[in-house]
């Protein structure tokens, strides 16, 4: 039997739907909708943090599912750092097991020019990391990782850049 309360997040959500497809056929909003979701950089992560803190999983009907504990949850651990061109280069083992530093969706698989194979995860906390010079690659696009997550591998340099809106930030609070 369905609870009260999840019949009401599936007609809030019906509502929701229906008015900003109505709203969508006013040129006014449709400019400003397409402004702020397709040329604004939406922290989808922190959403998704509010979201679960307020209404619980993203994922309907989660408590049904079995609990899933993470087999690899680490911290971040390097033998060195220098300023590598926008970021930080972390001197590491040979296939070091790269761990997520922070929550957040993964935004960005490919090759970036002078940092190799990237990786970049919308955090939660507003801040895009990119992991670069990664030898394997364990995500796909658009995948949720949780903190202390395997990331893929890296060689014996990890490039690491902290970017809030589009603008390097000092990788120094962040490590």
């Amino acid at each position: 039997m369905i609870k009260k309360s999840t019949a009401l997040k599936f007609l809030i959500l019906v509502v929701l739907t229906i008015i900003t497809l109505i709203l969508l056929k006013n040129n006014q909003f449709k400019t400003i909708f397409y402004k702020y979701v397709y040329n604004d950089n939406i922290n989808f992560a922190s959403i998704n943090k509010w979201y679960e803190s307020k209404f619980g999983s993203s994922l309907p009907f989660s408590k049904y599912f079995e609990e899933v504990t993470p087999v690899f949850n680490e911290k971040l651990n390097y033998k060195e750092k220098n300023k590598y061109k926008d970021g930080v280069a972390l001197t590491v083992d040979d296939d070091y097991l790269v761990p997520a530093l922070d929550s957040g969706i993964v935004i960005f698989i490919g090759e970036k020019e002078g940092y190799g194979n990237t990786i970049i995860i919308q955090q939660e906390n507003g801040i895009d990391l990119w992991y670069s010079n990664l030898k394997e690659i364990n995500l796909k696009l658009y995948d949720y990782i949780k903190e202390g997550s395997l990331i893929g591998v890296s060689n014996s340099s990890l490039y690491l850049v902290f970017t809030k809106d589009g603008e390097v930030v000092d990788y120094q609070e962040y490590i």
